[in-house]
């Protein structure tokens, strides 16, 4: 008898697990609270996330991945680990775990992402590159000569890809996405009303206001965070406007990728992309307007994913399920396990 079958969307922001015949089992952030006093873990996903910013000195919250990939091998290979065993019960049979890997890793991060999953109790690991599987997860049919363009726009990093014949044909990685969102929101309040606000407010000003389309009526919402004059509590108002105008650096960096990807493309595949389309996935692509401003820039038309937040996710399920068939182009395995 073999362990469960498991795939992990390892997100700087979020943790997705799919498991083999039932589907997404957990979605959790990517987040883990440390006692610096002894480095035991006291809290992971949710428990953890709600101590950001609210932790007593001896106690930080930290998330492990950054950029799309390992920043803290230890508390990686804790925070799956705990995961893991909060969905399966692997004491008999270790489960086999695909992870989703950006698509221009490198091979030192690659190696990291094996050990830790290899550390969290998995008996073997794949790695499958992130805009693969958000097109399977998409419901795309990469097996045949046809060209299909997806934007995986995640937490750390924006993944693009041209796939065809189950293969990224063009792709590109760039680490600019809904981190570097928030980072900008939180400059501009502290640059224009002289307040302090922390990474969680950012997402809820980037969820509730954010856009790079303009809106149809202009959104307005108060904003708490710590005064830099007075050192006070202070709430100050903005609107959709003024967030849209912060969030277009980031945008162009996103526009100038794909459109990079697209110089790059065979002309053929490129017929095809104008005919299927460019197909949007992860937390990102819900940033009202994204879609609109994508297709303006490149002439092709945009949509997003259906349920974005999870493609990746079900895609690496997907994947497990016919990994007899897909093994020559679509895992990617790790160097490490080639080796052996």
């Amino acid at each position: 008898m073999a362990g469960s079958d498991i795939g992990i969307d390892l997100g700087t922001a979020t943790v997705l697990i799919n498991i083999k015949g039932k589907g997404i089992v957990l979605q959790e952030p990517s987040v883990v609270a440390v006692d610096k006093t002894n480095d035991r873990v006291v809290a992971t996903g949710t428990q953890a996330q709600k101590m950001i910013g609210r932790t007593p000195a001896d106690i930080v919250a930290v998330r492990p991945l950054r950029g799309g990939v390992i920043s803290n091998f230890d508390l990686t290979g804790e925070m799956l680990r705990y995961f893991i065993k909060r969905v399966c019960n692997y004491r008999l049979f270790k489960p086999r775990i695909m992870i989703c890997v950006p698509s221009m890793i490198t091979e030192v991060e690659e190696r990291a992402v094996y050990d830790a999953a290899m550390q969290a109790g998995a008996r073997k690991v794949y790695l499958v590159e992130e805009p693969i599987a958000a097109a399977i997860g998409a419901g795309l049919n990469i097996t045949e000569p046809n060209g299909n363009m997806i934007v995986d726009i995640g937490g750390g990093t924006t993944d693009i890809a041209v796939i065809s014949l189950k293969d990224a044909a063009v792709a590109a990685s760039i680490k600019v996405a809904g981190d570097v969102f928030n980072e900008m929101i939180v400059k501009f309040i502290r640059r224009k009303y002289n307040v302090l606000i922390g990474e969680r407010t950012a997402e809820d000003v980037k969820i509730a206001i954010g856009c790079v389309a303009p809106r149809e009526t202009k959104e307005q919402m108060n904003v708490k965070g710590r005064s830099l004059v007075t050192g006070l509590p202070k709430m100050v108002e903005t609107d959709s406007e003024e967030i849209r105008e912060v969030l277009e650096p980031p945008l162009r960096s996103i526009l100038d990728a794909i459109h990079s990807v697209l110089e790059r493309t065979p002309p053929e595949l490129v017929g095809d992309i104008v005919t299927n389309g460019i197909v949007l996935t992860g937390g990102g692509s819900l940033l009202y307007g994204l879609d609109k401003r994508i297709e303006a820039h490149t002439g092709i038309s945009t949509r997003v994913a259906d349920d974005p937040v999870t493609c990746v996710a079900r895609g690496t399920g997907l994947a497990l399920e016919h990994l007899n068939i897909l093994e020559d182009g679509l895992i990617h395995l790790s160097r490490l396990n080639r080796d052996r």
